[in-house]
């Protein structure tokens, strides 16, 4: 499977570190100048507005998946390719999760650990058998890398798990190690 499309979780807020909106921007420049059509959540503001502004710059195809009241509160971003209005927050995530070939998170806060998780656990599920990476920012990721790891020590999770996480800290590093990552792992509850 070639990746054609990758859809970003990252945060509607800037953050304290400068290079959060530095990461941001590089992946978004990234993603356009590979040919790659961006899909994250639509909005205009915090590191997701700077992802797809970069990404726009760079020529690429940026897909917007935003909820009806995210909308109506008017935070979608105006310029981009394609913009879908959905229902709920359910319903964009599972657009997001349809139009993706790989996922990526970055720094972010409750929405983007909850996005996370679910396309997580929807791969151990074997819902999908897409990659997923965390541009770790600085190390921001490390804190769940630990809870992840020592969550696998108490036996809540099985080791072969963390091998569906790829972890990167540069843009262009992450994303050739999602287009050659391991996708068949073995759903969970299958024998």
């Amino acid at each position: 499977m070639s990746i054609k499309a990758v859809c970003v979780y990252c945060g509607s807020s800037l953050g304290n570190d400068p290079r959060y909106r530095q990461q941001a921007r590089a992946l978004g420049e990234e993603i356009g100048r590979t040919g790659l059509e961006l899909v994250y959540g639509g909005s205009s503001v915090g590191l997701m507005g700077i992802l797809a502004d970069s990404a726009l710059a760079a020529g690429g195809r940026v897909h917007g998946v935003m909820p009806e009241s995210l909308a109506r509160a008017e935070i979608s971003h105006t310029r981009l390719t394609q913009l879908d209005v959905v229902a709920d927050m359910h319903a964009r995530k599972a657009r997001m999760a349809r139009l993706g070939d790989a996922f990526i998170a970055m720094p972010g806060g409750l929405g983007t650990f909850e996005e996370l998780f679910e396309i997580l656990t929807w791969a151990q599920l074997g819902h999908h058998n897409k990659p997923v990476g965390l541009l770790n920012v600085n190390g921001f990721f490390e804190p769940l890398l630990a809870l992840i790891d020592h969550a696998i020590g108490q036996g809540f999770i099985k080791a072969d798990y963390r091998a569906l996480l790829v972890v990167a800290e540069q843009p262009e590093q992450l994303l050739a190690q999602l287009d050659s990552a391991p996708r068949n792992i073995k759903p969970k509850w299958v024998q």
